[in-house]
């Protein structure tokens, strides 16, 4: 390694004109630190079942299996079948199957038989649907009954309902039942003390939840619980599955607002000065269309030009101003951090991977299409 390489910020690429712009980049080695330090926090490798919703990648499954991590949850089922394509030993879908999505989880089981699969349920309609379904084709489908702890999304309150409910669902033909799923999404307080205590009220009434159904003999061997911000909290059970997701790549949304999760910042975009339209002023070819824009801005942050404000946002278009502007030229890259990482990697078929500050090839990003094969 050259002076120069060793002076050279850890995200900037030698050789440039490899990549197309806008383009989603990611530092392989950061992919695999990020990996590590989920591991370490979680202590047990076979408690940690990450979520894929936010690489959609074969890729960075192949890294994770290499890691030790044989447990995933996902989103869509093009996301389920590219975990067992990869080689997973168990998915999660975390989602209750309705229309279509029946069939094709039941597909998805009998085309990949050394992959456990299990899905979300927290109504008695779809889980007779899918215990006709999985009845008629004479398989098992493993079950989460999906609760509500508080984010009033999906779910069903941990109360004599979600009682009543497991029940029913435990006497339905072709339906295992494997235990509870709690995703506590509402809480995102940046304030560590706070988000605990957050996160502990939500938990309790789960747990109290899981006791009582053990009580009545009802099978609960399992409980899959909270995301990324509560991930440390639910580590600490020892007796839960934890599913941090956006950790992998980071972004500076969660970066700036949980200072307290030691991250690294693994995946950027890569963009292009296009105009100079006037004075401190630059367009670049990050539309919407290259970074998630669900949030208002800013949503970029750009490593090699801080402090610049976003103009205006356009399909193929972003005009940022900055006191520095002037010094780019048109031509001249930026690497921006997402606000937003999981959106921003579904725009994007694939991804530049870096190494050592050069392009060492593609990754693709698998999932981001609603079909692959079934």
């Amino acid at each position: 390694m050259n002076a120069a390489s060793l002076q050279r910020p850890w995200y900037e690429v030698e050789n440039l004109d490899r990549i197309e712009s806008p383009a989603l980049l990611v530092y392989s080695d950061r992919v695999d630190e990020n990996i590590h330090r989920m591991i370490a926090i979680v202590g047990d490798v076979a408690r940690l079942r990450p979520h894929a919703k936010t690489h959609k990648s074969s890729a960075v499954t192949a890294r994770y299996l290499a890691a030790g991590v044989n447990k995933f949850k996902a989103a869509t089922i093009a996301e389920v079948e590219m975990l067992a394509q990869s080689g997973a030993a168990d998915v999660l879908f975390a989602y209750q199957p309705v229309g279509p999505n029946i069939r094709r989880l039941i597909d998805l089981i009998e085309t990949f038989p050394k992959t456990a699969f299990s899905c979300l349920l927290d109504n008695i309609g779809p889980a007779g649907r899918l215990s006709v379904e999985a009845t008629r084709r004479k398989v098992d489908v493993g079950v989460f009954l999906d609760i509500d702890c508080g984010q009033h999304r999906t779910g069903i309150a941990p109360d004599e309902n979600a009682v009543s409910l497991y029940r029913q669902i435990s006497s339905l033909p072709g339906l295992k039942p494997l235990g509870l799923h709690a995703y506590d999404g509402h809480i995102h307080v940046g304030d560590l003390a706070v988000r605990k205590e957050q996160c502990e009220m939500a938990f309790a009434r789960v747990a109290k939840l899981c006791e009582e159904l053990r009580g009545l003999g009802l099978p609960v061997n399992t409980i899959v619980a909270g995301g990324t911000p509560t991930f440390p909290f639910h580590a600490q059970r020892g007796d839960v599955e934890c599913s941090p997701g956006t950790c992998v790549f980071w972004d500076f949304g969660y970066s700036t607002t949980f200072p307290d999760l030691e991250f690294l910042v693994a995946a950027l975009v890569l963009t292009r000065v296009v105009s100079k339209p006037s004075r401190g002023r630059l367009c670049l070819d990050l539309g919407h269309k290259a970074i998630a824009s669900e949030n208002p801005p800013p949503r970029v942050e750009f490593l090699n030009l801080p402090n610049a404000r976003a103009i205006s946002h356009s399909e193929e278009h972003l005009v940022i101003e900055a006191e520095t502007a002037d010094e780019f030229k048109i031509g001249d890259c930026l690497y921006g951090v997402p606000r937003h990482i999981c959106p921003t990697v579904a725009l994007h078929a694939q991804a530049i991977v870096i190494q050592s500050g050069l392009v060492s090839g593609e990754w693709a990003i698998d999932a981001r299409d609603r079909h692959l094969t079934i």
